[in-house]
């Protein structure tokens, strides 16, 4: 049953186990049209993801009537964030199986989804009919009223009529926002249709636009998210309650997880547009299993979806991720498309999925002419490695490329960044680790049974001694955590950024759930479960559990006071520490200390950052108030938010943009590349690094360590 992803070290050929260290994952509804399993099918994997929790999870909590409790409260809050469909009653005539959820996992009959799931089908037809009955008619703004957004403070509704209101207050928060902006829209234009438009039109019109969105939305619920794909839910309810990082993957989201690893996927070849509920080919990729067969052209609308001889999906009411998802396969498999031509024909494209390279998100670099002096710049999205391939991509090569690369232009001084790097996989990071510090130890590792592992950089020679600097932020997560945490404990350079990184320390590994569905990739009929079986410490001893890595220059950013960190998940484990392992601190020529404490007293004292953190904060506790929805006293909450928005958008953009080029050998990628749109993208990113204000001040104290350590050798 349990499968540890693996992959080869090319070109030694060295087994590897792959073990997957990502911040956090977001995961959209999968397809239930190829998920359908029976309730006996279901027990036996409920029953499976229990056995696999409790013996191989490293903390695990007791499956009891506690644990049962927990799983019941949550799962409502899943389908019910807002407290708009579930009654009171409701939640309480099910609540004769608040304490037998841990029975079901234990192999009792599944009684109590099915239970919810004709509760939840009614309310949902309910709320279609309440929404489009409230929005029928025009709302009043001048009344004094308010909408409570902080779902934790509101219960679920006693009444119809109490639900009906609570209806009635989200729509016409809603349709405020969409009319406050048509007003200042006709106020700003010059277009004599928009300006003639009256107070009475903008707000029908607003009601029709959050009716549209609405439609949608619950038209994609009544397709989308069946019986099954609740189900999945539910199983994700118990996973995360053993902490945040355990996840259930169905088959579609356990090879979209891969995908993410690897930098690269199977698929067609082409890009995906949604316009007026319909799903377009936006565009054909060059080379790609679409662009060799010629049949499939821009603009053409996908109305079906099927996997060889299975029965087509048709995909109205589907989003673009959605689609993308059944698309994307295995290699070498067949997906058909059923397609309307643009002379309204329809026709039937059969198509075998290929191997299509995201080169987007594999590292990237750039040169920062700060004065006289060149520091290299290198972006790293995630640690990536591709396991089913023993020639793609791997994130620690293709930074030591980079790295070269940037050393033949004679930079001064380094500067990595992985500011919300998720992270990616452990021993990419070891081997990142060692291109700088060389030969060490740079993580630990601890299992349920408290054994230690020590891994180290063995092979590596350091490709790179000069000045370096890490930027990281509060989404810097995981394997991004690792590595800033090495080069701290090192000494080996200055990790610059927020206050504190994401805070996990944890280690997951996929195990197996079903029968094996694709002998290539190991994916299994049921998916996966993602289980956190080890913790990870510094080789200082200290966990970055919870508490992250603290930058040593700080740098205050608009995320601070925002809580989505691992501290702020009331699941997820606790810190501790286990014992500190030799280690050989990098011998280098700059006082790092000194450097330090002269950046953090610099910027400290800086207005523009002191502006940024004073803005932040403001914005953090604003999101907590009730929305007033009188027109003219929410006009004027949201002229001050607007306000401060718009000036701490000012305050993280340069004046002046910084010198940053291209590197020769890339310039083909920005300002040459056959995908025009991604052509497109690669610039826009180069502009947008120009007026980075947090990489003009790592490039700046980064020159200030290169000329540091000039005068310390001169000495």
């Amino acid at each position: 049953m349990q499968k540890i992803v693996k992959f080869m070290k090319s070109p030694k050929g060295i087994l590897v186990v792959a073990i997957i260290l990502f911040g956090s994952l977001f995961f959209a509804f999968t397809n239930s049209k190829n998920n359908n399993i029976t309730i006996t099918q279901k027990q036996k994997l409920l029953s499976e993801i229990g056995n696999v929790l409790e013996k191989q999870h490293y903390s695990p909590k007791k499956i009891d009537d506690n644990f049962s409790r927990e799983v019941f409260k949550k799962y409502f809050e899943e389908l019910d964030g807002d407290k708009t469909l579930f009654l009171k009653s409701d939640i309480e005539s099910l609540k004769k199986y608040e304490t037998y959820l841990d029975d079901e996992i234990h192999g009792a009959d599944i009684k109590f989804t099915p239970a919810v799931n004709v509760i939840y089908d009614k309310r949902v037809d309910e709320a279609i009919a309440i929404y489009k009955n409230i929005l029928a008619k025009p709302f009043d703004f001048t009344t004094d009223e308010t909408f409570i957004t902080d779902k934790t403070k509101i219960n679920y509704p006693a009444t119809d009529a109490e639900r009906k209101d609570r209806w009635r207050k989200k729509l016409k928060y809603i349709v405020l926002e969409r009319y406050a902006d048509l007003l200042d829209q006709r106020s700003k234009s010059t277009v004599d249709s928009i300006k003639s438009k009256t107070n009475t039109q903008l707000e029908k019109e607003a009601r029709e636009l959050v009716l549209k969105g609405n439609n949608k939305l619950y038209g994609r619920i009544k397709v989308k998210f069946t019986d099954d794909e609740r189900f999945n839910t539910y199983i994700n309810v118990i996973t995360n309650l053993m902490d945040p990082h355990t996840d259930y993957l169905p088959p579609v989201e356990k090879r979209a997880f891969d995908e993410s690893l690897n930098g690269s996927f199977f698929g067609i070849g082409a890009q995906l547009l949604e316009q007026d509920g319909t799903i377009k080919i936006a565009a054909i990729i060059t080379g790609g299993p679409a662009w060799k067969d010629g049949q499939l052209m821009v603009n053409d609308i996908i109305l079906k979806v099927a996997q060889a001889n299975e029965p087509a999906v048709d995909i109205a009411g589907y989003d673009i991720t959605d689609a993308v998802k059944l698309i994307r396969g295995d290699k070498g498999t067949e997906v058909r498309l059923t397609v309307k031509k643009q002379d309204g024909t329809i026709k039937i494209i059969s198509l075998k999925r290929d191997e299509i390279v995201q080169d987007e998100g594999f590292a990237r670099s750039v040169i920062v002419n700060n004065g006289n002096d060149k520091i290299g710049y290198i972006y790293l999205p995630d640690f990536y490695f591709n396991y089913e391939n023993v020639n793609g991509h791997r994130c620690s090569e293709d930074v030591a490329k980079e790295v070269e690369k940037l050393k033949a232009e004679n930079v001064k001084g380094i500067v990595l960044d992985l500011r919300f790097n998720g992270g990616g996989g452990l021993y990419e990071v070891v081997q990142m680790v060692g291109m700088f510090v060389g030969k060490g130890p740079v993580v630990q590792v601890r299992d349920k049974d408290g054994r230690v592992q020590i891994l180290e950089a063995r092979d590596n020679k350091i490709i790179y001694d000069g000045p370096l600097a890490v930027m990281v932020n509060e989404g810097s997560a995981s394997a991004s955590e690792i590595f800033a945490a090495a080069i701290q404990d090192y000494k080996r350079g200055l990790i610059i950024g927020s206050t504190s990184t994401y805070g996990k320390g944890t280690v997951q590994k996929n195990v197996s759930l079903g029968k094996p569905i694709d002998f290539y990739s190991g994916r299994t009929e049921f998916g996966a479960v993602k289980l956190t079986f080890q913790k990870f410490y510094r080789v200082n001893g200290g966990s970055t559990q919870l508490r992250g890595v603290k930058s040593d220059v700080i740098i205050p950013d608009i995320y601070e006071y925002q809580k989505f960190r691992e501290k702020d998940n009331s699941s997820s484990l606790p810190w501790d520490e286990i014992a500190k392992v030799s280690y050989a601190k990098w011998n280098g020529n700059v006082n790092l200390e000194t450097i330090t404490k002269q950046e953090n007293e610099k910027l400290s004292a800086d207005n523009t950052f002191k502006a940024i953190d004073k803005d932040a904060l403001w914005i953090s506790k604003n999101s907590e108030t009730p929305v007033n929805l009188n027109l003219e006293k929410y006009q004027q909450q949201q002229k001050e938010l607007k306000a401060t928005a718009e000036r701490l958008n000012s305050l993280l953009k340069l004046k002046n943009e910084m010198d940053v080029q291209v590197m020769n050998e890339d310039k083909d990628k920005f300002y040459n590349n056959p995908d025009k749109v991604k052509g497109d993208r690669y610039l826009a990113w180069l502009k947008d690094k120009k007026t980075d204000l947090y990489l003009n001040q790592a490039a700046r104290i980064v020159t200030e360590m290169a000329h540091a350590q000039i005068q310390t050798v001169a000495k």
